[in-house]
């Protein structure tokens, strides 16, 4: 575990790009961007996320949040499911 590989999973675009996708698909959310918001950091420093993603840092992938060869959708399926958006009490 490293909280650089965290911290870099958690700003990384494609990744967002995909977690946002599984927020509006799974997580049955109607604001898959502030769902993303306020969960990557939980996302990205999950056991299902940070092992693979330091991985592929490590053998100098240019994209390691956006190929499913690296998270597969089951894999970001999992993490979003682990960690629920619940949207914060209205006025």
């Amino acid at each position: 575990m490293s909280y650089k590989t965290i911290s870099k999973a958690a700003n990384d675009e494609s990744l967002a790009q995909r977690g946002k996708a599984a927020y509006a698909k799974e997580g049955h959310v109607e604001q898959p961007d502030a769902a993303w918001y306020a969960m990557r950091w939980a996302i990205a420093a999950d056991p299902s996320i940070e092992p693979p993603y330091a991985s592929a840092v490590a053998a100098n992938n240019p994209d390691p949040g956006g190929d499913e060869s690296v998270i597969t959708d089951g894999m970001l399926l999992a993490a979003v499911t682990a960690h629920p958006y619940t949207p914060p009490p209205g006025p």
